[in-house]
């Protein structure tokens, strides 16, 4: 019996970590030890704000799981003044040396300058949202920065489809 109501004590308490479809995200700051841009500056989850956001929290080692989905929202030509993407890689996550990642990442802005790179570098995301680690995380958020749609893992044909028009309509 007390196995059971532990259990469900830890049960909640990840719960009020996870993020809920329609809620404003809880507030996280990437800087310094804890990672931010790839030029140095700190992050934080009130840049999701103003415009139809897309965030991808990845896993270097996950990193090509969703390539169709990238294809897909590269094919678009969403208009930058009303839509935005981030990545968010978990540096954490992989073997790969920091130094490593973070030297890709930079040419990886310079190649996608329209996409805002981020380093987490101690899994904050995960703790703080309820990601799932060693993952790719697809989120999508609103102008007003509340939660449209969130999937860990590739997402299907019908479920890029659905993403895709989920954005439209949230332009």
């Amino acid at each position: 019996m007390i196995r059971m109501m532990v259990g469900l004590m830890v049960l909640a308490s990840l719960r009020l970590w996870a993020l809920d479809i329609g809620a404003l995200p809880p507030k996280v700051i990437l800087h310094g030890d804890s990672g931010g841009t790839v030029d140095g500056k700190a992050w934080d989850t009130s840049q999701l704000r103003g415009k139809v956001h897309i965030l991808f929290y990845v896993d270097p080692d996950e990193r090509s799981v969703n390539d169709a989905l990238t294809q897909a929202l590269k094919k678009e030509r969403f208009d930058a003044q009303r839509f935005a993407s981030t990545v968010v890689i978990n540096l954490a996550a992989t073997w790969m040396p920091n130094v490593v990642l973070e030297s890709l990442l930079k040419k990886k802005q310079k190649e996608f300058p329209r996409t805002r790179y981020v380093k987490d570098k101690q899994k904050v995301l995960v703790r703080r949202w309820g990601l799932r680690d060693d993952a790719f995380d697809v989120l999508l958020f609103g102008r007003d920065g509340t939660l449209l749609y969130s999937k860990s893992g590739r997402l299907s044909d019908r479920e890029i489809a659905q993403l895709i028009a989920l954005i439209k309509k949230h332009l």
